[in-house]
């Protein structure tokens, strides 16, 4: 392929990076039958208005007066003369308007290859429709808008194009590259040395979940190297918590759990369960790989979000694809390490004698029956009431915040063999209701700490934490909001 092509293929995606993130294009102008309308010119609309106000007079007022055979003439004349000029500018109109049309064929043409499998011909059909749109005179102000509609479509035809390339859409589950370069061996080195009880016990709790997780992501096409992503995210706790709030196996932000359909109120936080949350990061993984085109990349973005990677791409102006980890030096120190760590994980379990590890059996996936439940009930009641421990119940629905289920039916997790017995009793389970907390909001200052903010309102340490899902007293921050719960009544 010659090196003008890849130039030109190149702006091409920096533009479509550019229409992604930084503006806001309306849609493609209507279309009937699969092609665009072309739009009128203003000639042969006023040709049309004129003839209609002709045909309308009647024929008295035409022959009111007469008109000599010179006045007739020039009359013509002039008739014929507006009559070119029109047809002229229609003319026009017609032979600029024709290489718009051709060029959305070629789009819709190059879709119709890419659903074939036929790449090079899906490329080949983008760069003659993106040809023709050059081939326009930039003084038709008419047509501008449908040019850059065009423009913004084929670039965005291209960015998918290339992303499909790597994206594992027809089951090939190996499109992560393995590579163990200096960046990875110091991630190795580390899981080897200062974090090596962290790895072991975050391998074992990965059975639990790693099963589900593996069969999901199969199913989406997607990579299942992906399934020990929440090893270096979360150590597969589920109800770990960031600094950043982030929450869950996937460590999903309150936004982004929203924007992917996790739930999240008063009785619930559907980023602690596991299923939904590992349907979210698929959506999400889907959605990042169609922007990005590679998984070092897509993972980069998961890690510290897509704004601010393909701000990094935009202002390195080099091919970040070649020159990867010269880029990814250019992200944040925590997302620098980030894909990096993710491959000693894979380098560590995929070959643990190389690196001097020696791995238990992981735990079993956690097995249970389901039982709806219409109201509020505690769920130390259905413990007592299974003869079960309340941490085997909490442990299976760890997105109830209050440990019960809320006011709206819920699909409650129960150990297996319980679902009969639960049906049977759950009638004679008391309601609960919860307590009535009244909070002030205290922003952090300097010198303070959390013994100091209890004791001005005569709250505990430990209240303020779990109301603020703050797991240590060391992550408290200068300008930090927090809600102190000063009188609770039932």
């Amino acid at each position: 392929m010659k090196i003008t092509r890849l130039s030109y293929r190149a702006f091409i995606l920096i533009s479509a990076a550019t229409f992604l993130f930084g503006c806001a294009h309306p849609s493609v102008p209507v279309t009937e039958g699969g092609r665009q309308k072309p739009l009128r010119p203003a000639a042969a609309a006023d040709e049309d208005t004129a003839n209609f106000k002709g045909a309308s007079e009647s024929p008295d007022t035409l022959a009111t007066e007469p008109v000599s055979s010179s006045q007739t003439d020039q009359a013509d004349q002039a008739d014929q003369a507006e009559k070119n000029g029109s047809t002229a500018k229609k003319d026009a109109g017609d032979d600029d308007q024709e290489p718009l049309d051709t060029a959305l064929e070629l789009t819709e043409t190059a879709q119709e290859y890419w659903k074939d499998g036929d790449m090079d011909h899906a490329i080949e059909s983008l760069d003659q429709a993106y040809a023709l749109i050059l081939t326009v005179p930039g003084n038709n102000s008419k047509l501008s808008q449908q040019k850059d509609d065009l423009r913004f479509m084929i670039s965005k035809r291209i960015m998918e194009l290339y992303a499909s390339r790597q994206v594992a859409v027809k089951g090939n589950h190996d499109a992560i590259p393995m590579v163990v370069n200096d960046h990875v061996q110091r991630e190795i080195q580390s899981f080897q040395t200062v974090e090596r009880d962290f790895f072991l016990e975050a391998y074992k709790r990965s059975g639990r979940y790693r099963d589900a997780m593996v069969k999901a992501l199969k199913a989406a096409g997607l990579p299942e190297e992906l399934s020990w992503l929440p090893l270096i995210e979360s150590g597969f706790k589920v109800r770990a918590l960031s600094r950043s709030r982030a929450f869950g196996l996937w460590q999903f932000i309150p936004s982004t759990g929203y924007k992917y359909g996790l739930k999240r109120n008063a009785w619930i936080d559907e980023r602690l369960d596991p299923k939904k949350s590992t349907a979210a990061a698929i959506e999400y993984f889907k959605e990042l790989h169609q922007m990005f085109g590679d998984w070092a990349t897509v993972l980069a973005a998961y890690n510290c979000g897509e704004g601010s990677v393909a701000r990094v791409i935009r202002d390195s102006k080099i091919d970040y694809l070649d020159n990867f980890w010269d880029f990814y030096q250019r992200l944040p120190r925590e997302t620098a390490r980030y894909f990096p760590r993710f491959l000693a994980v894979l380098a560590i379990v995929k070959d643990p004698a190389k690196y001097g590890f020696t791995l238990d059996q992981p735990d079993q996936p956690l097995s249970y029956e389901t039982c709806t439940v219409e109201r509020p009930v505690h769920l130390k009641s259905v413990a007592e009431k299974l003869n079960v421990e309340l941490e085997d119940l909490t442990q299976l629905n760890p997105e109830l915040r209050r440990d019960a289920t809320p006011d709206m039916p819920f699909l409650l997790r129960v150990p297996p063999g319980k679902r009969e017995l639960l049906t049977a009793v759950l009638g004679k389970l008391p309601k609960w209701t919860p307590p009535k907390v009244e909070y002030v909001i205290h922003r952090v200052r300097r010198g303070e700490t959390l013994s100091l903010i209890a004791l001005r309102y005569r709250t505990s340490i430990q209240r303020i934490l779990q109301t603020n899902n703050i797991r240590s007293k060391r992550l408290l921050r200068v300008g930090q909001r927090l809600k102190i719960p000063t009188r609770s009544t039932t």
